[in-house]
């Protein structure tokens, strides 16, 4: 099957930000929404982003304007019976998406694909309430859409290959490196990254080290990520991490259980860069005494731990051990789990002050397999169970398979 038009349901900044993306790409796009102040927002964002290029001499005004007139705004459904695919980009309520799947249902075409940007719900759970869950897929796109490369593919136990190879190609077509990654709470890219976000709050909420000490530590000239995790979460939105974060504690327990300050930082309204307020305080980005505030009343309420220790290992180990479940478990081969990190989050290591590309196996396979499982361990014993090795772990240690230095880890090495 070949998409020769689209649409997009919900037109927010991630909305908005898909249908630039297609436009780009020189196909037509309907981007519908509930709401006329939502879809000026969107039309200014798509207007922007093209904007900035015509500003740095990558695009006439002449092709800007022919670009913006591939996008149809609409309130309603008109239009919607040829479109080949439907991205839907609503709010991350299961409700609101299957409401959503349901009336497109009754409107599309019976071979009209429905894709889901979802970060973290079940796919499945969404082509359920429709006539054609062979047809239903996750297509997660990465924030901001415009500019980051990855995109999640997600199938359900029901869709059918057709809809995979042409939602695949559709990533391609949208320059686009698209990874197939098999249906599982958070997918593959939130699912190693949460735990890596939860536990940078954790440290917070234990007075272990600030939010700006967290950053610096972790961000370019520390560990070598593009950003530290607070500044992360701002960008991206609290409310977001937050809603993902009781998600992925609801279905994995312990090892996932989430910062009670994520909590209390979504309820005070502290939602990130888009509220002025978050992690910290907007415009600027400075230290915030607010936050402060709510760390300190957890903890002379008891609530919290405090006086614990801050560490790099902290936050990476677990998304390393979470990257080798995600191996055991077969959701998604070793090359596209590292190339979703490098492609999706923009995971690099900073060696000797040279910021160096590479995604979470890798980086643990340098260390050495056998030094990873020495720290997960020590850290299980110092923090809990939710630092308890992957069993994969454990068995490649035992069979030597210690990483580059044994020419041999989660990857195979030639010198």
């Amino acid at each position: 099957m070949y998409i020769f038009k689209a649409a997009v349901v919900g037109a927010g900044a991630m909305g908005g930000g898909i249908a630039q993306v297609i436009t780009y790409a020189g196909l037509p796009v309907i981007v519908k929404d509930i709401d006329e102040k939502q879809l000026e927002l969107a039309r200014k964002h798509v207007e922007g982003i093209y904007q900035s290029r015509v500003d740095k001499g990558k695009m006439t005004p002449g092709q800007m304007q022919e670009k913006l007139g591939l996008i149809e705004y609409t309130l309603t459904y008109d239009g919607f019976d040829d479109v080949d695919i439907v991205i839907e980009a609503v709010p991350e309520n299961m409700k609101i998406k299957q409401a959503v799947f349901k009336e497109l249902d009754e409107v599309c075409n019976p071979d009209c694909i429905f894709a889901s940007n979802t970060s973290a719900l079940s796919i499945g759970e969404m082509g359920s309430v429709t006539k054609r869950p062979h047809k239903v897929i996750g297509m997660h796109f990465f924030n901001p859409a415009h500019v980051m490369k990855l995109v999640e593919i997600i199938p359900s136990s029901e869709t059918d290959q057709d809809t995979i190879d042409t939602v695949e190609q559709f990533a391609q077509e949208l320059r686009k490196v698209p990874v197939v990654v098999k249906e599982c709470p958070g997918f593959l890219v939130n699912r190693l990254l949460m735990p890596y976000l939860n536990e940078a709050v954790i440290c917070v909420q234990e007075g272990a080290a600030t939010p700006d000490e967290i950053d610096a530590a972790m961000g370019r000239e520390g560990f070598g990520w593009p950003m530290g995790p607070f500044t992360l979460m701002d960008m991206l939105g609290n409310d977001v991490c937050y809603h993902v974060g009781e998600y992925l504690s609801s279905k994995y327990g312990d090892r996932m259980e989430a910062a009670i300050l994520f909590k209390e930082v979504f309820d005070a309204g502290r939602l990130g860069e888009k509220a002025n307020a978050g992690w910290y305080d907007y415009p600027g980005g400075g230290h915030s005494a607010a936050v402060d505030a709510l760390i300190k009343k957890l903890q002379d309420e008891g609530k919290v731990k405090s006086g614990t220790k801050f560490s790099v290992d902290r936050l990476m180990m677990p998304m390393l051990n979470e990257a080798f479940m995600c191996v055991e478990e077969g959701i998604a081969n070793v090359n596209d789990i590292d190339m979703a990190c490098i492609a999706g989050i923009g995971m690099q290591i900073n060696k000797g002050g040279e910021l160096v590309r590479m995604g979470p196996l890798e980086y643990a396979d340098e260390l050495g397999l056998d030094v990873v499982l020495e720290k997960l361990q020590a850290l299980e014993q110092e923090f809990g169970r939710r630092f308890k090795p992957a069993d994969i772990l454990v068995k490649k240690v035992k069979a030597g398979e210690l990483g580059k230095k044994a020419k041999r880890g989660f990857k195979e090495y030639t010198v």
